[in-house]
């Protein structure tokens, strides 16, 4: 039995990219998803708190996608 167990821990090639790419992703989503949640209008109950200081403000542009493309 503990031959089988050897020689499947030694064939293992389980490529630690795929789960690299799915660790930074979901690290990365949780991150976007947290700012944009932040400059959303608030849920009820929420009104009246302020924003965390790490969050960076992002202002709405009055007219997006008319007019020249920014620097």
């Amino acid at each position: 039995m503990s031959l089988l167990m050897d020689v499947a821990v030694e064939t293992s090639n389980f490529p630690v990219s795929f789960t690299a790419v799915y660790v930074v992703g979901f690290i990365a989503a949780v991150t976007l998803g947290s700012v944009a949640w932040y400059n959303s209008k608030r849920p009820a109950g929420w009104e009246d708190k302020e924003r965390p200081g790490i969050v960076p403000k992002v202002d709405k542009d009055p007219t997006p996608g008319i007019g020249e493309p920014r620097g």
